[in-house]
Protein backbone atom coordinates (compact mmCIF):
# COMPACT_ATOMS: atom_id res chain seq x y z
CA UNK A 1 0.00 0.00 0.00
CA UNK A 2 1.50 3.30 -0.92
CA UNK A 3 0.42 6.98 -0.33
CA UNK A 4 1.20 10.28 -2.56
CA UNK A 5 0.05 13.55 -2.90
CA UNK A 6 -1.50 14.83 -6.55
CA UNK A 7 -0.50 18.24 -7.50
CA UNK A 8 -3.97 18.64 -8.45
CA UNK A 9 -5.51 18.32 -4.92
CA UNK A 10 -6.08 21.33 -2.41
CA UNK A 11 -3.19 21.30 0.51
CA UNK A 12 -4.21 18.75 3.07
CA UNK A 13 -5.20 16.18 0.52
CA UNK A 14 -4.07 12.41 0.66
CA UNK A 15 -4.84 9.69 -1.53
CA UNK A 16 -4.33 5.94 -0.85
CA UNK A 17 -4.21 3.41 -3.55
CA UNK A 18 -5.99 0.47 -2.39
CA UNK A 19 -7.56 -2.65 -3.98
CA UNK A 20 -11.29 -1.89 -6.05
CA UNK A 21 -13.55 -1.70 -3.14
CA UNK A 22 -16.78 -3.79 -2.79
CA UNK A 23 -19.84 -2.30 -4.33
CA UNK A 24 -22.76 -2.37 -2.28
CA UNK A 25 -26.16 -3.64 -3.66
CA UNK A 26 -27.03 -0.03 -4.85
CA UNK A 27 -23.58 0.15 -6.70
CA UNK A 28 -21.97 2.54 -4.58
CA UNK A 29 -18.23 2.06 -3.86
CA UNK A 30 -18.99 0.30 0.19
CA UNK A 31 -18.52 1.89 3.08
CA UNK A 32 -16.07 4.89 3.89
CA UNK A 33 -13.98 3.79 6.61
CA UNK A 34 -10.93 6.19 8.27
CA UNK A 35 -7.96 5.57 7.27
CA UNK A 36 -5.52 2.99 9.59
CA UNK A 37 -2.17 4.21 11.25
CA UNK A 38 0.94 2.77 10.97
CA UNK A 39 1.56 3.09 14.27
CA UNK A 40 5.54 3.12 13.48
CA UNK A 41 6.65 4.69 16.46
CA UNK A 42 4.98 2.42 19.07
CA UNK A 43 5.81 -0.44 16.53
CA UNK A 44 9.55 0.52 16.92
CA UNK A 45 9.78 1.06 20.93
CA UNK A 46 8.48 -1.95 21.67
CA UNK A 47 10.75 -3.83 19.46
CA UNK A 48 13.86 -1.99 19.77
CA UNK A 49 12.82 -2.72 23.50
CA UNK A 50 12.39 -6.26 23.09
CA UNK A 51 15.64 -6.67 21.05
CA UNK A 52 17.81 -4.68 24.34
CA UNK A 53 15.72 -7.00 26.10
CA UNK A 54 16.48 -10.36 24.44
CA UNK A 55 19.88 -9.33 23.68
CA UNK A 56 21.04 -8.96 27.02
CA UNK A 57 19.68 -12.17 28.01
CA UNK A 58 21.01 -14.29 25.50
CA UNK A 59 24.18 -12.71 25.76
CA UNK A 60 24.43 -13.66 29.46
CA UNK A 61 23.37 -17.24 28.96
CA UNK A 62 25.46 -17.45 25.61
CA UNK A 63 28.78 -16.35 28.92
CA UNK A 64 27.16 -18.68 31.56
CA UNK A 65 27.55 -21.53 28.71
CA UNK A 66 30.80 -20.53 28.31
CA UNK A 67 31.82 -21.35 31.76
CA UNK A 68 31.48 -17.32 33.25
CA UNK A 69 29.48 -16.69 35.86
CA UNK A 70 25.63 -15.19 35.48
CA UNK A 71 25.51 -11.33 35.48
CA UNK A 72 24.74 -9.90 38.50
CA UNK A 73 21.55 -8.18 37.71
CA UNK A 74 20.22 -11.72 36.14
CA UNK A 75 21.05 -13.50 39.70
CA UNK A 76 19.74 -10.59 41.42
CA UNK A 77 16.32 -10.54 39.57
CA UNK A 78 16.06 -14.59 39.92
CA UNK A 79 17.02 -13.86 43.57
CA UNK A 80 13.93 -11.18 43.84
CA UNK A 81 11.27 -12.60 42.07
CA UNK A 82 11.93 -16.04 43.72
CA UNK A 83 11.88 -14.53 47.32
CA UNK A 84 8.95 -12.30 47.08
CA UNK A 85 5.55 -12.95 47.89
CA UNK A 86 2.83 -11.89 45.33
CA UNK A 87 1.27 -9.76 47.57
CA UNK A 88 4.25 -7.55 47.37
CA UNK A 89 3.76 -4.16 46.46
CA UNK A 90 6.59 -4.08 44.10
CA UNK A 91 5.42 -6.98 42.68
CA UNK A 92 1.94 -4.96 42.19
CA UNK A 93 3.05 -2.31 40.68
CA UNK A 94 5.49 -4.40 38.09
CA UNK A 95 2.06 -6.31 37.10
CA UNK A 96 0.01 -3.18 36.88
CA UNK A 97 2.39 -1.57 34.61
CA UNK A 98 2.81 -4.37 32.44
CA UNK A 99 -1.23 -4.80 31.98
CA UNK A 100 -1.34 -1.02 31.18
CA UNK A 101 1.32 -1.80 28.61
CA UNK A 102 -0.20 -4.33 27.06
CA UNK A 103 -3.96 -2.73 27.29
CA UNK A 104 -2.46 0.10 25.64
CA UNK A 105 -1.26 -1.63 22.67
CA UNK A 106 -3.97 -3.93 22.18
CA UNK A 107 -5.96 -0.62 22.13
CA UNK A 108 -3.33 0.60 19.36
CA UNK A 109 -3.90 -2.17 17.50
CA UNK A 110 -7.76 -2.19 17.37
CA UNK A 111 -8.17 1.34 16.71
CA UNK A 112 -7.37 2.82 13.17
CA UNK A 113 -5.48 6.18 14.66
CA UNK A 114 -5.15 9.21 12.03
CA UNK A 115 -7.85 11.62 13.75
CA UNK A 116 -6.72 14.47 12.04
CA UNK A 117 -7.56 12.94 8.31
CA UNK A 118 -10.98 13.05 7.45
CA UNK A 119 -11.80 10.31 4.86
CA UNK A 120 -13.76 11.84 1.55
CA UNK A 121 -16.30 10.23 -1.03
CA UNK A 122 -14.87 7.68 -3.25
CA UNK A 123 -15.24 8.91 -6.57
CA UNK A 124 -12.83 6.46 -8.46
CA UNK A 125 -12.50 2.43 -7.88
CA UNK A 126 -9.19 1.86 -5.73
CA UNK A 127 -8.29 5.12 -4.63
CA UNK A 128 -9.23 6.39 -1.38
CA UNK A 129 -8.92 10.07 0.31
CA UNK A 130 -8.52 12.12 2.70
CA UNK A 131 -8.35 15.61 3.73
CA UNK A 132 -6.75 17.16 6.92
CA UNK A 133 -8.93 18.77 9.44
CA UNK A 134 -6.69 21.51 9.39
CA UNK A 135 -6.93 22.16 5.58
CA UNK A 136 -11.17 21.60 6.08
CA UNK A 137 -10.72 24.31 8.66
CA UNK A 138 -9.14 26.88 6.41
CA UNK A 139 -11.34 26.45 3.32
CA UNK A 140 -13.92 27.12 5.99
CA UNK A 141 -12.65 30.09 7.22
CA UNK A 142 -11.92 31.63 4.06
CA UNK A 143 -15.25 31.02 2.87
CA UNK A 144 -16.55 32.32 6.29
CA UNK A 145 -14.19 35.60 5.85
CA UNK A 146 -16.18 36.58 2.28
CA UNK A 147 -19.50 37.31 4.34
CA UNK A 148 -19.95 41.01 4.55
CA UNK A 149 -19.70 42.27 8.01
CA UNK A 150 -17.18 39.47 9.49
CA UNK A 151 -14.12 41.06 10.89
CA UNK A 152 -12.75 37.24 12.01
CA UNK A 153 -13.65 34.14 12.08
CA UNK A 154 -12.04 31.34 14.23
CA UNK A 155 -13.30 27.07 13.03
CA UNK A 156 -12.20 24.25 14.97
CA UNK A 157 -13.04 21.20 12.99
CA UNK A 158 -13.97 17.88 14.49
CA UNK A 159 -15.01 14.83 13.34
CA UNK A 160 -18.49 15.29 13.36
CA UNK A 161 -18.98 18.83 14.13
CA UNK A 162 -17.27 22.04 12.87
CA UNK A 163 -17.55 24.95 15.23
CA UNK A 164 -17.34 28.23 13.74
CA UNK A 165 -17.07 31.48 15.84
CA UNK A 166 -17.51 34.35 13.71
CA UNK A 167 -16.99 38.43 15.15
CA UNK A 168 -19.39 40.77 13.12
CA UNK A 169 -18.39 44.81 13.28
CA UNK A 170 -21.48 45.99 11.10
CA UNK A 171 -24.66 44.59 9.95
CA UNK A 172 -27.30 42.46 11.97
CA UNK A 173 -26.18 39.33 13.87
CA UNK A 174 -28.97 37.67 12.74
CA UNK A 175 -28.49 38.20 9.05
CA UNK A 176 -24.84 38.00 9.74
CA UNK A 177 -25.50 34.21 10.92
CA UNK A 178 -28.33 33.51 7.95
CA UNK A 179 -25.40 34.34 5.45
CA UNK A 180 -23.12 32.42 7.34
CA UNK A 181 -24.95 29.17 7.53
CA UNK A 182 -25.51 29.26 4.14
CA UNK A 183 -22.21 29.50 2.91
CA UNK A 184 -20.93 27.15 5.03
CA UNK A 185 -23.13 24.50 4.05
CA UNK A 186 -22.15 24.78 0.57
CA UNK A 187 -18.92 24.93 1.71
CA UNK A 188 -18.48 21.75 3.60
CA UNK A 189 -20.66 20.12 0.66
CA UNK A 190 -17.69 21.27 -1.62
CA UNK A 191 -15.41 19.17 0.76
CA UNK A 192 -16.75 16.13 -0.51
CA UNK A 193 -15.97 14.35 2.68
CA UNK A 194 -17.63 11.05 3.11
CA UNK A 195 -19.50 12.32 6.54
CA UNK A 196 -20.08 15.61 6.51
CA UNK A 197 -19.90 17.67 9.95
CA UNK A 198 -22.74 19.30 11.45
CA UNK A 199 -22.33 23.17 11.57
CA UNK A 200 -22.45 25.05 14.74
CA UNK A 201 -22.26 28.67 13.88
CA UNK A 202 -21.67 31.80 16.30
CA UNK A 203 -21.40 35.41 15.87
CA UNK A 204 -20.71 38.19 18.43
CA UNK A 205 -19.70 41.58 18.60
CA UNK A 206 -15.95 42.61 19.06
CA UNK A 207 -15.53 42.86 22.88
CA UNK A 208 -17.76 40.24 23.59
CA UNK A 209 -17.18 36.58 25.09
CA UNK A 210 -19.59 34.01 23.70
Amino acid sequence: MSESRSTEEPAGAVLQQTPPPARDADGGAGPHRRFWSARRVPAGLLALLTLLIAGAFLYDIAAVRTGRPAMSWRRELARQLAGRPLDDIWVLVGAGAAAALGLWLILLALTPGLRSLLPMRRTRPGVRAGLHRDAAATVLRDRAMEVAGVQSVRVRMRRARADVRAVSHFRGLDDVRADLDTVLDDAVRGLGLARPPALSVHVRRPGRKG
